[in-house]
This record gives C-alpha cells, structure tokens and sequence, in this order.
C-alpha cells in the first residue's frame, strides 16, 4: 500500500519556515521536509499508514556520497584515488553527519514517539546522522541535483577543510590497522568483552588484540564506537597519539605539496558557488 503525508498544522508550518530560514533554503513541497523529519517512532504512534524518513534517509545517503565524491575529484587537484577515498569516508562518516546535524540544531525540529523521546533518542548521534542524510534526500527530491548539490557543499565545506588541515575526527580503527600491518605484518583482533544496559542504550566493552598485546577495554554506545575507543587506546600506548595523521592522505600532501594555493581553492570555489546566479533557493 502506498504511504501517505499527513496534514501540518500552522504551529508546525512555522517551525519549519524558520529552520528553512535558517538553512538558506526554501522547500517546494513542505510537506517533504517534514517527512524527512519524522522519525519512525514518531509514526507508528500516530498512523503506519504515513510516511516515516527512513526512504528519504536511502536516497539522501545515496545522493551526498555522489556529491563528495564528484566535488573531491573537481577539486583536489593534487590527490590521487586512495587519498580521495580516505577523505570521502571521513566526510561522510556518522561522525561527521552529527557534526553537521548539530551545528543545524536539526534535532529541535524531529517528530519522535514518545518511547524513543523518553531514551534520548533526539540527542542520539544514530538518529541524528540518519535525519540530515533524510533532509539531504528529500531537498533533492523537491529541488533537483544543481539546487541540492549546492546545499551539501555548504553543509559540508567546513568538514571537508577540517580533513584537509587534520582537524577531523580521527578514524583510529584504520590508523592503527595500517601503523599495524606496517609495523607488525598483521592485523588487530577486536572482540567485544561486555555489554550493558538495556536495547534502547546498551554499552559495549571491546578489546583490541595487537600482536601479543591486548589494549583497551574501549566503550561506546555502539560496536563502532567501542572499537574506535580501543584502538585510540591501544595507539596511545603505542605512544602513536603524536602522529595520527592518516597516512596516505599525508603522504600524498607531503609530496605534492598543496599548501596555501589548494585551500585558497577551496575558498573561492565555495565562495563562488554561494554567489552563484543559478542559484533559485534564495
């Protein structure tokens, strides 16, 4: 059965004229928006007939790795395909998604049942990052691929210049596999060690095995997230804390040397597509 939208009520209307304002756009369908804001949670409770965010969230994923990928190889001149990669993973990761939900403040404006308000949910970096690849998907989806590329760049052009000057959150799980196999010709071994809490907030405990020393435990809301935790434990005691620069992308910087020239780039293609004529949001 087809899904349906639901009726906005002018209270609603208004809020969500104001974080339109505050995004620098301005959606054709409202009603859009608003589905990319609605959590599955949020539906379930009222009607499972409507729609819930979780398709628009598909497309947005979808449409923003097209986009960072298209945007890196048009302007990192000086970087070849592995360093490219590394930079789209750290963009587009979960990480940087809450990064960017929170600098939008997204989570004031997401419709959530009761049940997932009561744990946290709106301040969850799982829904969070989920609810701006939605927002993603469903600009695209009202306003076209010129108008929505524009709104991701934007979106993401500080978190693109954070990897480039090593300002970014670290992925320490890939820092230490290559340091590991590197060093030690092998790889770390992660295991979980213990869980707690109940479904809706569990804690994980995970160790990292690397050679024939064990570090951590790591501990983190999710796997990913423990795992992360111990292998920044295991490179501070690698005394590797010093260097967590990503080795291909610097490797490809040192020896290509783009320095002031390549963010001057960055600057004046962001400023350019921000001044654009072809751009109908305003």
């Amino acid at each position: 059965m087809k899904k349906v939208k639901y009726p906005i009520s002018k209270e609603r209307h208004q809020k969500l004229a104001a974080f339109q304002k505050k995004l620098g756009i301005k959606f054709k369908d409202i009603a859009l928006l608003n589905t990319a804001l609605s959590h599955k949670s949020y539906i379930n409770e009222i009607d499972n007939e409507l729609e819930n965010n979780e398709k628009l969230e598909f497309l947005g994923d979808a449409f923003l790795g097209l986009v960072i990928s298209q945007y890196l190889y048009e302007q990192n001149i000086y970087y070849r395909e592995g360093s490219l990669a590394r930079i789209k993973s750290y963009v587009v990761s979960e990480s940087t998604l809450y990064e960017v939900g929170r600098r939008i403040e997204i989570h004031k404006y997401l419709l959530l049942g009761r049940g997932e308000e009561k744990s946290g949910g709106r301040f969850r970096k799982s829904l969070i990052s989920d609810s701006v690849e939605a927002l993603i998907g469903a600009y695209y989806q009202d306003s076209g691929f010129k108008n929505a590329r524009k709104f991701v760049e934007n979106l993401f052009f500080d978190e693109i210049i954070k990897v480039e000057e090593n300002k970014h959150k670290k992925d320490y799980k890939s820092i230490l596999q290559e340091y590991s196999q590197k060093k030690f010709k092998i790889i770390p071994q992660y295991s979980v060690v213990n869980t707690e809490g109940p479904d809706h907030k569990r804690k994980f405990y995970v160790n990292v095995r690397v050679k024939k020393r064990t570090y951590g435990p790591g501990i983190g809301e999710s796997k990913k997230q423990a795992e992360q935790e111990a292998a920044y434990i295991a490179l501070s005691a690698l005394k590797m804390t010093k260097k967590l620069h990503d080795p291909t992308i610097e490797q490809q910087r040192s020896s290509e040397k783009p320095g002031k020239e390549r963010i001057f780039q960055f600057v004046r293609v962001n400023s350019r597509s921000k001044n654009s004529k072809e751009d109908v949001t305003k």
